[in-house]
């Protein structure tokens, strides 16, 4: 069925091919690509849109030795393929399985771990400069998407890659169109002369000539800068300091391979922008690269079918949604109230449930790019003037502008809310967007409020008690679906800093934060024990703490977040501070990364399951 790519296991072999080989090899990866992921489901779209870079990459440098760093990771696919990992594809993102983002243990094809975005040209350059401290010929190519360079720290390593002059390639894969689009052959043609060793020495030799005329070196400058700067936008990347070429078609194999073979021999940081198709070769997911850019298994026949709604409440509303249209609908009815609410996201629109919001409220609503941190404290300038922003955030990302929630808006006690989506385990995506650590690196803030619905309804009450603040507050939950609890339309603000009893039991009390309080419930069945549905991480509730300490002989703290310092610490810390003398078993994510992997298998492996809790506690009691 795949008369080349069966007997292509690592770039040595692809190599061996000739050029005239590799359109079928193409074609051929595209098909298995179309396979495979309609039966693991993962990312498509990126996957399809780079399998002719890809390709040329392996075959013009020498992979391993030269680096290749992808950014974010989720477009690899055809790179595991082609580098031994073709049979592992069926475990794609699954416990045991290979990951669906590059993993330095996983390969050594693998030159640095991704998932989050903007990192490649850093990476890539740090490894570029490693190798000219080493006097070694090796070269370092960072691959990076349009989207991607919104990150202001692709633009850090851009500044600084300029001056340091070590051999980096850094590729723009432009695959929206978003920066510029090709212009046919006249385009291909320039991009091959300017990578060409002709063009650079002949570039070099006329400096050489000129620098005795500084009027006149400037004046040349000035009129390669315009003259490339009618037929390419590279303007921008020439002032960084780089080799700009391009844009050309980044599905034409002859003219990917003629240039990249050229840019290799070259010196200097070079910068190769090419433009490709989201979804290429499958007629669906090219008609909508979105969709198809991550699935869950799917026919690959007839393409992805959409699922009937769960039920109606009558109202309009499904009757068993999702956390984060709960969320959606929230902020769609808020803003209705109040013309002060808005809505920002870092490039995370469909996925934070801010689609409806954005067509209902557009001049109210801002997709800031792939800048979490700009996105934090952009938010902090509009809080400054009166708004209330709300800041839609997946937990992993939020990570990422930790200075600008301390710095621009816990300090200022800005009224900033924060939806902090994909809390805890996130299943197939793994280590790099689990949302392990948010409860820890929160509650430590001053100024702030930390609430963990442990229901949907529970979920649309804690994010209008959060717009009632006047300062800082968060409000944290997990992917999917809750246990089903109906959403009241009408919204009431919570008490805050106040749990709640939800079964009285003896001598063990379970303290249940957010999603736990669930199997908390059916742990405490089975055991007789008293559950509290703790709802506030900060301030904690340390009166209910205090009275649950004089009555039973074990507090057992449960939560979905790292152990270290999360909820449970902050359990220990109020009985510490209250002079109570009681045991504590605190349970949550263990001190290590968790890989990927089914969402319900993976908190039972770590104890996080009713059964979990139940046998940890029995063995405490022994």
């Amino acid at each position: 069925m795949y008369t080349l790519l069966d007997t292509v296991n690592s770039p040595a072999e692809l190599r061996a091919l000739s050029r005239e080989q590799l359109p079928q090899l193409a074609s051929e990866l595209r098909e298995f690509l179309v396979e495979s992921v309609s039966k693991t489901g993962g990312h498509l779209s990126s996957n399809l849109g780079t399998v002719e870079l890809t390709i040329a990459l392996h075959y013009i440098y020498d992979t391993p030795e030269d680096k290749l760093v992808w950014d974010v990771g989720h477009q690899t696919y055809v790179h595991k393929i082609l580098t031994g990992r073709r049979k592992g594809m069926g475990k794609l993102r699954m416990t045991g399985g290979i990951s669906g983002f590059p993993k330095r243990d996983e390969s050594p094809y693998d030159t640095f771990g991704t998932g989050h975005s903007s990192t490649s040209i850093s990476a890539a350059l740090g490894m570029a400069v490693a190798a000219k401290l080493q006097g070694s010929a090796r070269r370092a190519v960072a691959i990076i998407g349009d989207g991607a360079m919104s990150g202001g720290m692709a633009f850090e390593a851009l500044n600084n890659a300029g001056v340091l002059d070590a051999n980096l390639l850094v590729i723009l894969n432009d695959n929206d169109m978003s920066i510029s689009r090709p212009v046919g052959a006249l385009n291909n043609y320039l991009a091959k002369l300017m990578s060409g060793r002709f063009y650079a020495a002949m570039r070099r030799g006329s400096e050489k000539v000129l620098k005795g005329m500084p009027p006149v070196l400037e004046f040349a400058k000035r009129a390669e800068e315009h003259f490339k700067g009618m037929v390419i936008p590279g303007t921008l990347f020439e002032e960084f300091g780089f080799n700009y070429i391009g844009p050309i078609d980044g599905h034409d194999l002859n003219v990917l391979l003629d240039t990249l073979k050229n840019i290799r021999k070259l010196e200097g940081p070079q910068f190769l922008h090419i433009v490709t198709r989201k979804g290429k070769g499958y007629a669906l997911a090219e008609e909508d690269c979105l969709l198809y850019h991550g699935v869950s298994k799917f026919d690959s026949s007839q393409g992805i079918v959409s699922k009937p709604a769960q039920g109606d409440s009558g109202k309009g509303r499904i009757a068993r949604p999702t956390y984060t249209q709960v969320f959606g609908q929230w902020l769609c009815d808020i803003a209705a109230r109040d013309e002060r609410v808005l809505g920002i996201t870092p490039a995370m629109c469909e996925g934070s449930g801010l689609a409806q919001f954005a067509e209902q409220f557009p001049d109210r609503y801002f997709d800031v790019g792939i800048a979490e941190q700009h996105a934090l404290t952009f938010a902090a300038g509009l809080a400054c003037d009166g708004y209330k922003p709300v800041v839609a955030i997946y937990s992993t990302f939020l990570q990422r502008a930790y200075d600008q929630l301390i710095h621009d808006i816990a300090i200022q006690r800005l009224p900033v809310v924060f939806a902090i989506d994909r809390a805890g385990l996130v299943g197939a995506d793994g280590a790099t967007h689990a949302g392990s650590f948010d409860l820890s690196y929160m509650r430590c803030i001053p100024n702030m409020t930390v609430m963990a619905p442990a229901d949907e309804n529970e979920c649309r009450q804690m994010l209008y008690t959060a717009i009632q603040l006047n300062s800082p507050c968060a409000v944290r939950y997990p992917r999917g679906t809750g246990p089903g609890v109906s959403v009241i339309e009408e919204m009431s603000a919570l008490a805050v800093g106040k749990g709640e009893l939800r079964r009285a039991g003896r001598q063990v009390a379970i303290l249940a934060f957010g999603s736990m309080l669930a199997p908390a419930l059916l742990a405490g069945e089975q055991l007789d024990a008293t559950v509290a549905n703790m709802r506030f991480v900060k301030p904690l509730d340390d009166e209910l703490v205090m009275r649950l300490a004089r009555d039973h002989e074990l507090l057992v703290t449960v939560e979905e977040n790292t152990v270290q310092g999360g909820a449970g610490s902050a359990v220990a810390e109020s009985l510490l501070q209250q002079g109570l003398n009681v045991q504590v078993l605190q349970l949550g994510l263990p001190d290590r990364f968790i890989e990927q992997g089914d969402h319900a298998q993976m908190l039972a492996a770590c104890g996080l399951d009713a059964n979990g809790l139940i046998m940890k506690i029995k063995d405490k009691l022994t």
